[in-house]
């Protein structure tokens, strides 16, 4: 069967790359497009996995993205057409499961954020949609035509690729307690439509205890590399590449991250983690704060972080999330392996 991945974001490459190796040992051809956005060219070749970048990002602008999308679901349609695609699997991919159904292929769709406006189309047009058990569903897709394509999977889409991660984390040595503690800094998703809150909001406190911690600044884009490197944060070390998250969660003792996936993978797996998040909580961050593996706080200040790291223990540890996530992957990837049965 060939399977088509259309990777257009970096966190959809942890979430998938175990997936993608298992389908190519079973005897799967795999084709990955892609899309120059945040780290994800970066950290595809680093993986060393083939893929063709498809189209650009069009930024936050909702105009631009409106312009943009038919434009990428054309390139990719133009790039697959020959290709004879049996099945196409996206997470948040808005321009998959439209251009699935140009080619005459099902369409897998799945997403954990239930304020995205690209999942109106992508559930219109999407053969399956999978989704967390957490996820709040709307008047629209609470539609009979649309409710009937949703399957659930348990626990929250992290645990889907981390179940397996985490046993090797949890293996390493743990380290001797550091003079200073290393904190990880990820930023907020400034590009993204979904994101209505400030920008470079963390600086103050950044400046304010970049004596206090070793601190290092996890960039979604070369924007906040730039920002980041300047000469007002000259204690900080900013991570102008990719760094592997065995590496990241292996280092880090305490995690602070203004929304996304990397912040709920680090709380997977037990880093002391505090969403700043600055908008409308998703349902799947609420799982993990309601699981004590996560803290959230908007207006963050120094007390919040030394209260954090003072009450979260670094446990690497597994847990009732990762056990479910052991599950949800084999649901998806039954799913995919089925896909015969699934009418285009």
């Amino acid at each position: 069967m060939r399977i088509w991945f259309d990777i257009s974001n970096s966190p959809h490459i942890n979430m998938f790359y175990d997936m993608i190796c298992s389908l190519e040992r079973d005897g799967h051809l795999i084709i990955i497009t892609s899309r120059p956005l945040a780290n994800t060219i970066a950290l595809l070749d680093s993986k060393g996995l083939k893929h063709k970048p498809v189209g650009i990002h069009y930024g936050k602008n909702l105009l631009g993205k409106l312009f943009g999308f038919p434009v990428r679901v054309y390139q990719l349609w133009k790039y697959l057409q020959y290709k004879q695609v049996d099945l196409a699997v996206s997470q948040s991919s808005f321009h998959s499961p439209l251009t699935a159904k140009l080619l005459g292929v099902p369409s897998i769709y799945t997403n954990d954020n239930e304020h995205a406006i690209g999942n109106l189309p992508s559930f219109l047009f999407a053969t399956t949609i999978l989704l967390p058990e957490s996820f709040r569903l709307n008047q629209f897709s609470q539609k009979s035509f649309i409710r009937n394509k949703i399957q659930f999977y348990p626990g929250i889409k992290e645990g889907i690729y981390l179940w397996r991660l985490s046993e090797k984390i949890n293996a390493r040595p743990p380290k001797k307690n550091p003079h200073l503690l290393n904190l990880y800094i990820r930023p907020e998703p400034s590009t993204a439509q979904y994101y209505n809150g400030k920008e470079n909001f963390l600086d103050d406190l950044i400046k304010q205890v970049s004596s206090d911690y070793n601190i290092t600044i996890l960039p979604r884009n070369a924007s906040q590399v730039s920002h980041y490197t300047g000469s007002t944060f000259k204690r900080v070390h900013v991570a102008t590449k990719p760094i592997a998250f065995e590496e990241i969660a292996a280092d880090c003792d305490l995690f602070v991250g203004a929304g996304g996936s990397m912040t709920r993978e680090l709380a997977m797996v037990g880093i002391p983690t505090l969403s700043v998040y600055q908008d409308v909580l998703l349902e799947v961050d609420k799982v993990l704060i309601e699981s004590n593996l996560m803290r959230h706080v908007s207006n963050v200040s120094q007390e919040d972080l030394a209260r954090v790291s003072r009450t979260m223990t670094k446990a690497i540890q597994g847990n009732a999330l990762m056990e479910k996530g052991k599950h949800a992957y084999d649901i998806f990837y039954q799913l995919i392996t089925n896909c015969k049965k699934i009418p285009a």
